[in-house]
């Protein structure tokens, strides 16, 4: 298929209906709303089903019941929203199913402001619900690749039966590029070929899918069981990128989202100058790729490991667990919807090498 010109949140909707995610259960929330209103019109082509809640609480339960059916199902929302759902994404993981959330991130806390940041680092990676659960986390750098993403958040929910979380922060939703989806609609399995899904029981004992465990035995095996996929997830599902790594690098900068772009322009500016530096960026937040960060940073080149955030350092604490101590690990970053220049991020690595 050739490319098309799409604002991010629109390219995010069609990348959803392409991988089969045609159950949408939302509330408007800037900066995502034109998710919304792109499915509105989208998804009655395609046969699908666009529900707007009365609120965020509203549309995590209706993903929670919706997913026990084995069908496709899926929200967006933005950071306050995420929140408002956090009870029932605890549900959701607990009953083993599959669901995808797309957090289009805001500043914060509170209702904040509406521009880009990456303040819910912890609220996805670390789990902003209560219980024994984590969320596989992607975070896309362009349109091109929240497309990708979120096609392959539907294929990882059902693998790994749990939601899964995509989160760009407003710049990922409200740009413009050119992107490019399959020619091929993706297929989901039929529910009624699996062993677990609510498809109606004629001819068959019932099931009943359920996150409540009275007798502690049974919550301890569940929650052993998610323990083992979380495991599988850390050695089957680590990706990332480089970027200009290399033995000549003095500073190894770890950065995600459209933050790690705004780095790539530094790294090329610095080479021009004479000044080495390499990229990690991280595209799945969990499992962190913590082994490949601390390969990198230990190196001999490396002086420093630069954490470069739209937050005031949230992921840097999973930096500074990957490094072990090893080498100096070290923060810049803007919040409230201040994005940091490529000037800020080169004065504070020119700071850095001339310590």
């Amino acid at each position: 298929m050739a490319k098309v010109l799409m604002k991010g949140n629109e390219a995010i909707g069609e990348a959803a209906v392409r991988a089969g995610g045609i159950y949408y259960f939302a509330y408007p929330i800037t900066p995502q709303s034109e998710v919304g209103e792109y499915l509105a019109k989208r998804l009655p082509e395609v046969g699908g089903v666009f529900v707007q809640a009365e609120s965020e609480v509203g549309v995590g339960n209706m993903i929670f019941g919706a997913a026990a059916s084995g069908k496709r199902v899926f929200t967006t929302s933005s950071s306050p929203g995420i929140s408002l759902m956090q009870e029932a994404i605890s549900y959701i993981a607990g009953a083993n199913l599959p669901a995808v959330f797309i957090n289009i991130m805001r500043g914060g806390p509170g209702l904040g402001g509406i521009l880009p940041a990456q303040s819910d680092y912890f609220q996805s990676v670390k789990g902003g619900g209560h219980g024994d659960y984590r969320l596989m986390v992607l975070a896309p750098s362009t349109v091109q690749e929240a497309v990708d993403l979120v096609m392959l958040a539907f294929d990882m929910a059902q693998k790994y039966r749990g939601p899964v979380m995509v989160i760009g922060d407003g710049m990922i939703g409200q740009m413009m590029e050119a992107v490019e989806f399959p020619d091929e609609f993706k297929k989901p399995v039929d529910p009624r070929t699996l062993d677990w899904p609510t498809t109606g029981c004629e001819g068959r004992p019932h099931r009943i899918i359920k996150s409540l465990h009275l007798d502690p035995e049974a919550l301890e095996i569940n929650s052993l069981e998610l323990a083992k996929k979380y495991e599988r997830m850390k050695a089957e599902e680590v990706r990332y990128e480089l970027y200009k790594v290399s033995d000549k690098n003095q500073i190894l900068i770890v950065s995600y989202g459209t933050m790690a772009r705004i780095c790539q322009t530094v790294i090329d500016e610095l080479e021009d100058e004479g000044v080495s530096v390499g990229l990690l960026r991280p595209i799945s937040l969990f499992p962190f790729p913590e082994k490949e960060i601390h390969a990198e940073g230990i190196k001999d080149n490396i002086k420093t490991v630069l954490s470069v955030e739209m937050s005031t350092g949230q992921m840097i604490e999973d930096i500074e667990k990957a490094m072990m101590g090893k080498k100096p690990v070290d923060f810049y970053g803007r919040t409230g919807g201040i994005v940091p220049s490529p000037e800020e991020v080169k004065d504070k690595i020119m700071k850095i090498l001339k310590k």
